[in-house]
Order: C-alpha cells, then structure tokens, then sequence
C-alpha cells in the first residue's frame, strides 16, 4: 500500500487512466479478458465506497485522534507479519523471514500486543508477503485481472491466495464470530481512511475503472517481482546509440 500514491501519482503524469478499452489503442486490455464483468462489479463497488465506505472513514479520521489511529494500524500490521513471516519461509527468504520473527517478538511484547512499533526504531522495518506473491514467485502466472465485491482488485491467481491466507491470520481462530466480524470491520475502516488521501486524484481521472486497474496491477507486480521491473524506456538498445551524424554534402 505504501507504493500505491506514487503509482497513482505517476499514472496522472504519464495520462495512464484511458479511455473504456483500457489499453490505449482501441482494443481490449489482454490483461483484462472479463472487462465487462469488471466494470460492472466495480460500478457497485465505487457506489458503495461513495455512499458508506468513504464517509464511514472519514468520520473515524475526524473523531479518531492521529495517535489512536496510529495505534490500531500497528496491531493490524503486527498481526498481519504472521502472513508475512509464513510466506517469506516458503519463498527462500528465510534471513528476511527471521527478521520479521524478531519484529513480530518485539512489537508483540515490547510494543504492547503491536500497538507501538519498537521493531523500525531498532531496524526491523515492515515487510509485507502474502500466499500470492508466493505463488508469482513460484512462477504461478497471475491471470486474468478480476475485480472482486467489496474486497476489490485482484487477479484469479491472488484471488485463490487468499483462501490460504486466512489461515495464517490469527483472527481467524477466535471463536467468538462477533468479535472476528468487529475485528474486521475495523481493519477495513482503518485501511480506508489510510486511503483518503488518494480521493482528490482518483476524481480527477478519466476513466476511474482503468485507472484503479492499471496502479493496482502495477503496485502488484512490483511487489512479486520485489521491486526488480525493468525500466521500459531502456528496453531498446537504439535508444542508448548515439545519433547518426548528418550526411555531408
């Protein structure tokens, strides 16, 4: 999510957000095959978010103090680092994996069950791993782009991921199902008002449907690539030749 404003910044520069076909040429995205399925998921999704999502956020970010909020995103980015941890090991990260053992160790007894975060104070930055970015890892193609009811963007691939991940986010094994319902009313607030920000750019845009695809679906494929894409402005070797000098007369 921290890559999500620059992308989006970059995507108003570069005119990215175009026109239904998405693709900028006139002709379907191919990475979109279900783009009328799509649309029409994120015509809900987008009504829902202005009429609910949206205000609900920011009258938590008005009666909320900063320091409160503050806090309850890192709980949720504590408990999020059991995920992180678990798929790090299955990637062959493992000196990452035990760095975030440590992080976790810290914020969880130092940091008051995450609620303050010691861990970046002394090093221990956040990393943020899921089952999907261990499939891409494990060459698992990403698939179609599929926009999910309320969840939001996604891909087929990284849509299955989630199953799995559920498994190794501890909420999931309270018993009580109010309290896991309360659990992840309040994350999903707490992540929407982190978003605000983003509103005025996203208005802007021509096209919002391919503008939200095109950030989410780049944003992703840096994370699973780790931050390894080539530029594609140095693709081309002629690019990097020297001009040719002007014929003589």
């Amino acid at each position: 999510m921290r890559f999500l404003p620059t992308l989006i910044s970059c995507l108003l520069v570069g005119g990215c957000a175009t026109s239904p076909s998405s693709s900028g040429t006139g002709k379907p995205d191919p990475r979109d095959p279900w783009e009328r399925f799509n649309r029409a998921t994120f015509k809900v999704n987008d009504a829902l978010d202005r009429h609910i999502a949206r205000p609900v956020a920011k009258a938590y970010v008005k009666v909320t103090p900063r320091v409160v909020r503050t806090g309850i995103t890192n709980v949720f980015s504590n408990l999020e680092t059991v995920t992180t941890i678990v798929n790090g090991t299955l990637q062959g990260k493992l000196r990452q994996a035990g760095r975030d053992s440590t992080r976790l160790l810290i914020n969880t007894t130092l940091g008051l069950g995450g609620l303050f975060d010691p861990a970046s104070a002394a090093g221990f930055e956040f990393n943020d791993e899921d089952f999907g970015q261990t499939l891409g890892k494990w060459g698992v193609k990403s698939g179609p782009y599929l926009m999910l009811p309320v969840m939001g963007p996604s891909t087929l691939r990284d849509a299955l991921a989630r199953i799995p991940d559920q498994y190794t986010y501890p909420p999931t094994y309270l018993e009580d199902d109010s309290t896991r319902y309360i659990i992840r009313g309040v994350e999903f607030i707490d992540l929407r008002a982190s978003l605000l920000p983003l509103d005025a750019q996203l208005d802007q845009s021509f096209d919002r449907y391919a503008f939200v695809r095109n950030a989410w679906l780049q944003r992703r494929e840096y994370k699973v690539l780790d931050g390894n894409i080539e530029d594609p402005a140095f693709d081309d070797e002629e690019d990097l030749e020297e001009p040719a000098a002007p014929p003589t007369q």
